[in-house]
Parts: structure tokens; C-alpha cells; sequence
């Protein structure tokens, strides 16, 4: 029902694509302003809506870079209840700055991270103080002009038609990937068909000449709030009920029920904000299960904003994620991060 529905909106994909369109040659054509900065700025950025895994791939810059650069994430806050600038500290709540923000940080606590909705005004707070910027979520915002811009498009969506909102999940068209420097395709099953490559490769390339890579999500091991890992060889005897609330958690559910016992699964919308009601409701549901080898599982972005008060009266796991990159060629991909943190401003 919902996807014929989603085709009956395809008039006003029509008109949502032209308006876009419109506004991206406004801002080719210089009528409407973009500032661009004597340092370099690096995008992270997709053309859908949600899901191709920009966190881990902030992440991966970062980790690529953190022992040889003062890198600046700045970040609109997705979610956060409060406006503004605002520096992001390990001690503060989800709900002031976001959860993906608050990831990073704690991931990272040397790393400046930064909220903010005016991104250039963010970057000018920034400027004389760090070596380079790293913005998550930033494609769309034109008003800025980065030096550099890492593209990234989900496999499963490059094998099917692209379609605008909001019949398809596309609020940019392939067109706008001519605007990247780098395009890395996340979330492939782990054996790429060279034939499936190869289509890919072909339908990016009418648009875009950068290089291309390919990624698979790589999953850590289940850790709590101690940092404490679950031992692996458990797995296969323990009951889980899995917590998400992220765009795409089937590939995580997947994931999770080749390994353990048994899923339960509650899922809630992407940066779901939970109620004490639903914390309840979690909680009856896990008390439910009637088994003694059972753990609470959740994502590393759902963890942010699960309160202590619920960690220390629950056993709650989240699952890691990376980015792995594919056909050997995290090198490559490597010396194109670290390039454009050499680069300048864009003219």
C-alpha cells in the first residue's frame, strides 16, 4: 500500500526534482552565493536520504587522519533540541547535541566536534584555531563551498531507479555527483560481482569522473557501557532483543540472527528520541523473553541516547560498525583523504 501510494506522488516528485534542480543551477551560476575558506573543508555527503553510513565514514576520516591533523567535525545536530553553535563535550546528552555528534566525540574525545545549522558560521568560529574541517551531512548545503567532497551512495540504491522524494529516497539527482571528488559505494555484500561492478562503474561515470570505491560494513564486537566486550563464544546460546532506531537496521538484524539464538526485534524511527513509556516497553518486552542467556542490543548511535539509569538496571550491547573498504584499495582511498587535507580553498 505505502509504494502505491509513493507512485501516486510521482507528480510531485516531478515538481520537487525541478525545484532542485533549479536550485543547484542558481548556485552554478553564482546567483545564489557560496563561501568557500583558506583551508581545507571536506564534505561528507549522499544524495539520498539517510542510510549510506556517513557516521562510520566520518569515522574512517578520522581515524585515517587523527594522529597528523587538528580536524574539526562540524555537524548540523540532527535532532538536538537546542539551536545554535555549540561545541560538543563527552559529558553532554543527545538530546542538546545530537546522537551521530555525540558518537564522534566520545569515539574521539581529542577531536573538536561542533553543531551547528549555519555551517560557514560554524567554519569562521573555527578557522584560526584547526588545520581543517570535516563536515558530516553537508552535500545539500550549498551556501558552503568545499574543497573537497567524498560522495557516498548505498550499493542497493545503484542497482535500482532513481527517483526523487518523495516517491523514490533521492533529494538530489545523479547529476549533482558531478560535484564529487571521491565516490565510495557502502553497504556491499562482501563478494561484488565484477559484472555488478561494472554497471555501477558505468551509470556513475555518465555524470562523474572521480575515483570510485567500494565498502562493506564491518561489525566489532557487542561492548556496554564499561567498554566491556560479550564474550563471542556465548553468542550462539544467547537470546537478543535488538533496539534500533536507524533508517536501515535490517542488515544489522541479519547480522544478528546468523550468530545468536534468537532475535527480538523493536525498531523505532532513525534519532527516535526515547519516552519513558517506551523504555518501559523495552524493558517488559526483554523481561519477557524467558530464557537466562538474553542481552539488550542496539546500535552506537541508539546508545547515545539511552540514559544510565536504563544501562545500569539492563545488560545493553551496542554493536560497532566500520567502514571496509574493498579490493585492497583503502591505500588509495587513504591518499585521497590525506590530499584533501593538503588542499586550499576552492575559487
Amino acid at each position: 500500500m505505502i509504494h502505491v501510494v509513493r507512485w501516486l506522488l510521482l507528480p510531485v516528485s516531478l515538481l520537487y526534482a525541478a525545484v532542485v534542480w533549479l536550485r543547484n543551477r542558481m548556485y552554478d551560476l553564482q546567483i545564489l552565493k557560496s563561501t568557500s575558506f583558506d583551508l581545507p573543508v571536506v564534505v561528507i555527503g549522499n544524495l539520498a536520504v539517510g542510510g549510506t553510513g556517513k557516521s562510520p565514514m566520518t569515522e574512517y576520516v578520522l581515524s585515517t587522519l587523527k594522529q597528523r591533523r587538528n580536524i574539526a567535525v562540524v555537524s548540523r545536530g540532527y535532532g538536538r533540541k537546542t539551536k545554535g553553535f555549540r561545541i560538543v563535550k563527552t559529558t553532554d546528552q543527545s538530546v542538546s547535541v545530537g546522537d551521530e555528534p555525540l558518537q564522534i566525540k566520545r569515539k574521539f574525545p581529542e577531536t573538536e566536534v561542533i553543531v551547528c545549522e549555519d555551517r560557514v558560521l560554524a567554519i569562521k568560529q573555527l578557522r584560526d584555531t584547526v588545520d581543517g574541517v570535516l563536515l558530516d551531512d553537508a552535500f545539500q548545503h550549498r551556501a558552503l563551498k568545499p574543497s573537497f567532497v567524498i560522495l557516498l551512495f548505498d550499493y542497493a540504491s545503484l542497482l535500482q531507479p532513481i527517483l526523487p522524494l518523495p516517491t523514490g529516497n533521492f533529494r538530489d539527482t545523479l547529476v549533482e555527483s558531478r560535484r564529487s571528488d571521491v565516490i565510495v559505494v557502502t553497504k556491499c555484500p562482501d563478494h561484488v560481482d565484477p559484472s555488478v561492478k561494472s554497471v555501477i562503474a558505468s551509470r556513475l561515470s555518465r555524470y562523474s569522473h572521480s575515483p570510485i570505491f567500494y565498502a562493506k560494513t564491518a561489525y566489532g564486537h557487542l561492548k556496554n557501557a564499561q567498554g566491556a566486550h560479550f564474550d563471542d563464544k556465548l553468542l550462539a546460546d544467547t537470546h537478543v532483543l535488538l533496539v534500533t532506531g536507524i533508517a536501515n537496521p535490517k542488515p544489522m538484524a541479519s547480522y544478528l540472527t546468523q550468530r545468536v539464538k534468537n532475535v527480538k526485534h523493536l525498531r523505532y524511527n532513525d534519532h527516535h528520541h526515547f519516552t519513558q513509556r517506551e523504555f518501559t516497553e523495552i524493558s517488559n518486552t526483554f523481561r519477557k523473553i524467558g530464557r537466562e542467556q538474553k542481552i539488550i542490543v542496539t546500535t552506537e548511535k541508539d546508545f547515545q541516547r539511552i540514559p544510565s539509569s536504563f544501562l545500569d538496571r539492563h545488560p545493553v550491547y551496542f554493536l560497532p560498525i566500520e567502514q571496509a573498504i574493498l579490493f585492497g584499495e583503502a591505500p588509495q582511498l587513504n591518499t585521497e583523504i590525506e590530499k584533501a587535507f593538503q588542499s586550499g580553498s576552492v575559487n
